[in-house]
């Protein structure tokens, strides 16, 4: 019992660490694509942290629902971290300094269009 009660402590400590500088990051980072990265990465793993936590310590028949919600978070995160970094950088809502490879943008200028270009 004491060992299953520190390993819950530690999962669900060390996950809301890292929910804790995920939300730091949001706060720190200068633009959109850097903050999805901070909103995206650090919180699902701290959110599966916290479920890994719960599911130590609640009866196995809740353990089907918190699988649940760790597999609605693993998929749906990086989905939409994509649409909005994609709308982001459609927009020029980005700092194109710091960027190292801008794969877009040459399939873009392949396409005929621009980074910038707005729909419509």
């Amino acid at each position: 019992m004491i060992v299953r009660d520190a390993a819950s402590a530690l999962l669900l400590l060390t996950g809301a660490v890292f929910c804790l500088l995920g939300a730091l990051g949001l706060v720190r980072f200068p633009d959109l694509p850097t903050r999805l990265q901070a909103a995206t990465k650090p919180q699902t793993l701290g959110l599966l942290l916290v479920l890994a936590g719960a599911a130590v310590r609640v009866e196995p028949k809740y353990i089907p629902g918190l699988l649940l919600v760790a597999l609605f978070q693993v998929i749906t995160a990086p989905v939409l971290a994509q649409m909005f970094g994609r709308a982001a950088y459609r927009t020029g809502d980005y700092e194109s300094s710091v960027l190292v490879a801008d794969d877009l943008a040459e399939r873009l200028r392949e396409q005929g269009g621009r980074p910038t270009d707005s729909p419509g």
